[in-house]
């Protein structure tokens, strides 16, 4: 199993730790920056053990055919990632396309 990101995705993994220090979600930058490694490394570790969904149609502008699976990261934050799974020869692919979580408008569709 490989876990591949989009550049946009990794963009956006690199805002998370500025929003959540500047919107004070995190009292140090070294703690959001520790949240946000310690998410994608659950992915990374994770996506291809989890319960996969087929993603709504709402969300196929980030692309056709994807999954999706839930992370819970404590009680009032989940995160949902979106990702297509390919075949590589002997190896299963999982490309992250988006990411989201309950806390955004586009949480109401899952």
């Amino acid at each position: 199993m490989r876990v591949i990101f989009l550049p946009e995705t990794l963009e956006y993994f690199n805002e998370l730790t500025n929003i959540l220090y500047e919107e004070e979600y995190f009292g140090f930058e070294e703690n959001a920056l520790r949240y946000v490694d310690e998410l994608m490394d659950e992915i990374i570790n994770s996506l291809g053990l989890r319960i996969k969904k087929p993603a709504p149609i709402q969300f196929e502008k980030f692309g056709k055919d994807m999954f999706y699976c839930a992370f819970r990261k404590n009680r009032n934050t989940t995160w949902y990632v979106f990702f297509s799974i390919y075949q590589v020869g002997n190896n299963r692919v999982y490309l992250v396309k988006h990411i989201s979580n309950n806390h955004l408008a586009s949480s109401q569709f899952l």
